[in-house]
């Protein structure tokens, strides 16, 4: 699933339809759309500008001009493609004044949706890793009772971390995913927030990661996946010691570590 990297680099080569009206919306795909029948959202969408397009964690947020606004999710394998040609997997086509945005998802667990109020699922998510003060973040760490790797995919905890990101944070801080987080003081929880502002900026200076479908709006490939010491590496050496990595489930989710270089 694309992550905070993914989409802000996405968000970021959607700029030139900034500004731009949308002309007509075509929607193929009925699982795709989350409340509203294809032409009536057509029709709420049909002479809207674009305002701002912004993420929120995982989300893409459009505001509109007059109100409104259009929210995006990826899911496991959507893309947004500038100019290209639509496809089978093709779900959405947004004609704008002088682009044509395709929404294309091999997976269909993507979603668009549109409301006039900002999206309340948006809303309830935790502050942006980016932004939130190192206090808050240490405060919240101890409030919490369960696995680190648990609390980090938790998006009310903070927005945008998923798998890759988590593991390999956990990694530069040291930190076992199966720590528990009442045990982690607050030199660790440094440790911690540190390497997720750290991994979450090169990544995204790195165009995020593409690891299967993932690719910008121009249809351009992240690089950051070159860059990982865990995610993915099970058996091959640790880059700090060689010891090989190793792969436990947390959450139902895969995590990658090194037994010898994170700790409990």
């Amino acid at each position: 699933m694309p992550e905070l990297p993914e989409v802000e680099t996405v968000v970021r080569s959607l700029a030139p339809i900034a500004g731009q009206r949308i002309l007509n919306a075509e929607f193929r795909n009925l699982r795709i759309l989350r409340g509203g029948d294809p032409e009536r959202l057509s029709a709420r969408l049909e002479g809207r500008r674009i305002l701002a397009i912004q993420r929120y964690g995982k989300f893409i947020v459009t505001s509109m001009e007059g109100g409104g606004y259009l929210t995006i999710h990826l899911g496991m394998t959507g893309r947004l493609l500038l100019g290209a040609d639509p496809g089978k997997h093709t779900h959405a086509i947004f004609t704008f004044d002088r682009a044509t945005l395709l929404f294309d998802d091999s997976r269909q667990f993507g979603s668009v949706e549109f409301s006039e109020d900002f999206p309340r699922r948006v809303a309830r998510l935790g502050p942006e890793p980016l932004e939130i003060p190192f206090d808050q973040f240490a405060c919240a760490l101890q409030r919490h009772k369960t696995r680190i790797k648990s609390l980090l995919l938790n998006q009310t905890f903070v927005r945008g971390v998923g798998n890759i990101y988590a593991d390999e944070a956990l990694f530069r801080a040291g930190i076992h995913p199966q720590a528990l987080t009442q045990r982690i003081g607050r030199a660790r929880a440094r440790k911690l927030y540190d390497a997720i502002v750290a991994v979450l900026t090169e990544a995204i200076a790195a165009g995020g990661s593409s690891i299967s479908d993932y690719v910008d709006a121009e249809g351009r490939q992240g690089f950051f996946q070159i860059s990982h010491r865990v995610y993915q590496r099970t058996g091959q050496p640790c880059t700090a010691c060689l010891t090989p990595i190793r792969r436990v489930i947390v959450t139902q989710r895969s995590s990658h570590f090194c037994p010898l270089c994170q700790k409990r």
